[in-house]
């Protein structure tokens, strides 16, 4: 058994009882405090936390009821192990119902003894981990309506906030904007916040699906015509562009507009006017433009489906919204949202995810991105009974996932001289500043020739290595120490794909 620092009290007043139970403690990696009598093991468990405390039933002060009540007061994570003579089995049981880990009788087999030690030690340490994991959910559930919401987009990791702020900066500008993401991510959830942050928001958001309009079609859509313009035309109709008179215009999946129809487009985005199929009349186009598409625009460009002329024109603003994959730190908030969202709905006012669901949620990979996790979680509460959902109906296997199992993180010791920088004396402030100024100035200059790397990026993937080197590969405990939720570094070492370290 490894030491962790692991520290046990042992309270009882036989004193060769109370030595044996030391050495046998110590020799397995304990930091063992004594006690022979119960008050002084109360006083010592009011100052100090154990993994596990070792009392006899009779003590000279205190009977063993009265100790198990006082200590589960004091300190109600530490398990209690009762050591206690034939003649007291009964009372010892009875111990066990007062909330005592369990007993053993004496003369005592020590490994028996350590098999119920390191139960007792493990099922406080998963007893810690579930609080710190109920409390993560609570706080969750309870930042809903705070920062992690912009327009009806939910999310907290690095990336959305940087495109929360992106769309702050630009959406009140004339900038034409192009927003690129796999199917799923939110693209249309963006475009509709861009619209209602501008100053256009109170005339029309017209959005038009490129790939669903008949290609026949799709031009006398977008212009609009005039009676007689083509067999059918019994009236004028005002197309999409002039329906986005003074608002905006959203041209989803942009890449599947057809070819000849494109120069057309780049000439109304040129002119500023357009003209409809059948008129010789010139008209005003006054709208803000929005493009998206879930395809690599370069790819298209090069396949022939998307002109490049277009593309530049269209881009004066790139938002690219990552896969849900490379933002895990989201999932659980986004899921508490709909989670809200249907449990309206559909009237189940107690819906709840289980602790297994939050795991399962963070071990998946998401390939519908936002889309495919809110239909699961309509289903699950669609089907859910009590309230309570323990399951969600996800693909088992070949997904992608990435749990405990698939990482192989091995421990590392860290010393003062790794670095051969003495940081000793330092508090935590100069600490930081003194390896931010370290980083930076060791960093090239920058010309135009000269290829630009995310700095925080990278600090960002090394941090994490080395806290799960720290903590031996132990992702709770990782995220423990940097101060972050295991959500927040699930998606950290999904971005950067860290699975093994060195």
């Amino acid at each position: 058994m490894e030491s962790n620092n692991r520290k046990a009290l042992i309270i009882e007043d036989d004193k060769v009882a109370l030595d044996l139970f030391a050495y046998q403690l110590s020799s397995e990696g304990f930091e063992v405090a004594l006690a022979e009598t119960g008050s002084d093991g109360l006083d010592l468990i009011k100052n100090d936390e154990f993994d596990v405390i070792l009392t006899d039933l009779y003590l000279p002060d205190l009977n063993g009821m009265e100790l198990i009540g006082q200590s589960r007061k004091l300190a109600p994570q530490t398990e209690i192990i009762v050591v206690t003579g034939n003649d007291s089995a009964e009372k010892a049981i009875e111990a066990t119902r007062e909330g005592a880990f369990g007993y053993i009788v004496k003369p005592v087999d020590f490994g028996e003894l350590m098999v119920d030690v390191r139960n007792a030690v493990e099922r406080k340490r998963q007893n810690e981990i579930n609080r710190r994991q109920a409390e993560e959910i609570k706080h969750l559930r309870g930042r809903l309506t705070g920062t992690d919401t912009f327009e009806g987009i939910v999310g907290r990791s690095r990336q959305m906030k940087q495109i929360f702020e992106l769309i702050e900066n630009v959406a009140d500008s004339e900038a034409n904007i192009f927003i690129l993401g796999e199917s799923g991510t939110g693209k249309e959830v963006i475009a509709n916040a861009i619209h209602e942050r501008s100053s256009r928001n109170s005339a029309p958001f017209v959005k038009v699906n490129c790939s669903a309009l008949p290609k026949e079609l799709i031009e006398s859509q977008l212009f609009g015509h005039v009676k007689g313009a083509f067999t059918g035309a019994n009236t004028d109709k005002t197309g999409f562009i002039g329906q986005a008179n003074k608002g905006s215009l959203l041209l989803d999946e942009i890449a599947e507009m057809p070819l000849d129809l494109q120069p057309k487009l780049l000439r109304v985005l040129q002119e500023k006017a357009y003209q409809p199929v059948g008129s010789e009349k010139m008209r005003d186009a006054d709208f803000r433009l929005v493009c998206s598409t879930n395809r690599e625009p370069f790819e298209a460009i090069s396949e022939g489906a998307l002109r490049e002329d277009l593309y530049y024109r269209i881009n004066t603003i790139e938002i690219r919204i990552p896969p849900l994959r490379e933002r895990m730190e989201d999932v659980p908030i986004l899921a508490e949202y709909f989670l809200r969202q249907y449990a309206e709905k559909y009237e189940r006012a107690n819906a709840g995810f289980s602790q297994r669901c939050y795991d399962r949620m963070l071990q998946y990979h998401w390939r519908g991105n936002v889309r495919e996790l809110q239909n699961t979680i309509e289903r699950a509460v669609l089907l859910s009974r009590d309230g309570v959902i323990d399951k969600l109906d996800l693909p088992a296997g070949g997904n992608g996932s990435f749990d405990e199992a698939e990482s192989h993180v091995v421990a590392h010791e860290y010393s003062s001289n790794d670095h051969g920088v003495d940081l000793s004396g330092l508090d935590d402030s100069a600490i930081f500043e003194t390896t931010g100024k370290m980083i930076v100035d060791r960093l090239p200059e920058v010309n135009n020739e000269t290829e630009r790397k995310d700095v925080f990026d990278q600090v960002e993937k090394s941090i994490a290595i080395a806290a799960l080197r720290r903590t031996g590969g132990n992702k709770q405990a990782a995220a423990n120490l940097l101060g972050i939720y295991r959500p927040r570094l699930y998606g950290i070492l999904k971005r950067h794909e860290i699975t093994d370290t060195e």
